[in-house]
């Protein structure tokens, strides 16, 4: 085949991360390990050079910086302007005439494991098609989350992580006041997520409440320190809900 014949090379994308902590870290490791031209800067950088010699500007700053720092960079129509925080829309990325946003829904712990949690990942995105082209770049699951759903979406999020940790917290404490670790109950945690996966939410429900069983309940709270009864007591009306059970007084 002559050189003429052989198919045009297509030059690499080129980001700039603003951002290096933990998911500026993430993002620049993966992208840059999937052949991306990555450069990433920490948040005081130079506004009127962000936006020169890259395809797109992914800003991984706190949410309270996102629209201060977009409103500081020059305007360039051959440029995306991006964030990949959750709870924001593209309104904060103006004057930018190109915006997107694309937000992980992976916890991103520190940059190697980030980067390794990114590839295969869901991710929420919105506005500029730049934003699937990062997610299908990382060979992950792209969801379109709008403006107006944003906040449900980011609160959705927290309850899968942050919350999850809260109560694996309340776990902890209450296993170990048994004498039990906690490890010994992560393969049942492991299990019941499976459970969820397969069979949905309601369907995955065992236990007490889902037998209707409150007298159980109840010893249960009563034998609990004080202090983690309200938030026990909250959870077992949730649960109740999941299969219409209606819930009596748990007060002991």
């Amino acid at each position: 085949m002559s050189g003429r014949d052989a198919p045009a090379m297509t030059a690499p994308l080129r980001v700039r991360i603003v951002g290096n902590g933990r998911a500026g870290g993430s993002f620049a490791r993966a992208l840059r390990s999937a052949g991306w031209v990555v450069d990433i800067h920490g948040r005081e950088v130079d506004p009127s050079t962000v936006t020169a010699s890259v395809d797109l500007v992914l800003l991984c700053v706190p949410d309270a910086a996102v629209a201060p720092l977009a409103a500081r960079l020059t305007p360039d129509d051959t440029v995306v302007i991006a964030h990949c925080a959750g709870s924001l829309g593209l309104d904060v990325l103006e004057p930018a005439p190109r915006r997107a946003s694309v937000h992980p829904l992976v916890s991103l712990a520190d940059a190697e494991r980030g980067a390794a949690a990114l590839r295969g990942a869901w991710f929420a995105v919105a506005g500029d098609p730049m934003a699937r082209r990062v997610v299908q770049t990382l060979h992950g699951t792209a969801v379109e989350v709008g403006d107006d759903e944003r906040v449900q979406y980011h609160a959705a999020a927290v309850i899968a992580s942050n919350h999850l940790v809260a109560l694996m917290g309340q776990l902890e404490r209450v296993a170990e006041s048994s004498g039990v670790p906690l490890v010994a109950f992560l393969e049942l945690m492991r299990g019941t997520i499976d459970n969820v996966e397969q069979m949905g939410v309601a369907a995955a429900l065992t236990g007490p409440v889902a037998r209707g069983d409150w007298d159980t309940v109840r010893r249960h709270i009563e034998a609990l320190d004080p202090q983690e009864r309200a938030a026990y007591r909250e959870l077992a009306s949730s649960a109740a809900r999941l299969v219409d059970r209606p819930v009596p007084e748990l007060d002991t």
